[in-house]
């Protein structure tokens, strides 16, 4: 495969929490999540810290583990990041550090590919392009996203809704009846969705943090077939520039109503050889 990548923190902030890596046959996209400032972690490092070590560790194994499923190998990950910090920090925090994850691996016939939380992974194929991401974070916590979605973004009023928002899905966070991320229980990794595609059957294909697929699936101002296009003819920063330009048009998330103004924003572009 040949890929090329971009990433780049919000704003708003002054760390990148998203990683993103890759090499010749694979590539890997953390997106970790952000905790409102005033609610706790029981974690000394952070979230962006986190993402680091999540997503350096995984590319390690997969890389070294091939035969080794990603599911697994991200179960490893998981285990050997906590390992890190298990004694300085309380990993029984509801919040600790937590991140969705999206993995594309090439094998000689096959791509395997991983998706857990709202990551994206796009697969162009003869039948069409296919999105992957896992919607279930969206399922829980609808009446704290109403309230939030009702002040005008960067607010006061929308920062305390975002924190109720944050400590109602934490009470959901890798139960059966809610959604899974990588965390500190490896078992989350057996939730994600995962499968193997025929090698020859793919052209071209897209990892992505959901920074990134605002313009699809929270703006609307691209179709997936223009998304990939723009990624194929002006590479992955040109996407995170479009990102950028619409989130600055509606600072105060009118048109598009949002936990946040501004996103960390990470995609990769994989040309199948």
């Amino acid at each position: 495969m040949q890929v090329t990548l971009a990433s780049r923190r919000s704003p708003d902030t002054t760390s990148n929490e998203d990683f993103i890596a890759a090499t010749a046959g694979c590539v890997v996209v953390v997106d970790g999540a952000s905790v409102p400032a005033e609610l706790g972690t029981g974690c000394a490092h952070g979230t962006a810290w986190f993402a680091r070590r999540l997503g350096t560790q995984l590319l390690v194994l997969l890389t070294s583990q091939s035969d080794h499923s990603p599911a697994d190998n991200l179960a490893q990950a998981i285990t050997d990041v906590a390992a890190l910090h298990a004694d300085t920090c309380d990993l029984d925090h509801p919040g600790t550090p937590s991140a969705t994850v999206a993995i594309l691996r090439e094998q000689p016939d096959t791509i395997d590919y991983l998706v857990l939380g709202d990551t994206t992974i796009l697969l162009e194929q003869p039948t069409g392009i296919r999105a992957i991401t896992d919607d279930r974070l969206e399922q829980v916590a609808s009446v704290q996203h109403d309230a939030m979605h009702q002040q005008a973004t960067g607010s006061a009023a929308h920062a305390r809704s975002f924190a109720q928002l944050v400590t109602e899905q934490r009470r959901h966070r890798n139960h059966p009846d809610g959604f899974w991320v990588a965390s500190t229980n490896p078992a989350a990794a057996q939730h994600a969705l995962v499968d193997t595609v025929a090698r020859e059957s793919l052209h071209r294909a897209a990892v992505l943090s959901d920074g990134a697929t605002r313009l699809v699936d929270r703006f609307g101002l691209l179709d997936w077939a223009s998304f990939l296009a723009v990624l194929a003819d002006q590479g992955p920063d040109a996407i995170i520039q479009e990102v950028r330009a619409a989130e600055h048009s509606d600072p105060d998330g009118q048109r598009w109503p949002r936990g946040k103004r501004h996103d960390d924003a990470s995609a990769a572009f994989c040309q199948v050889t």
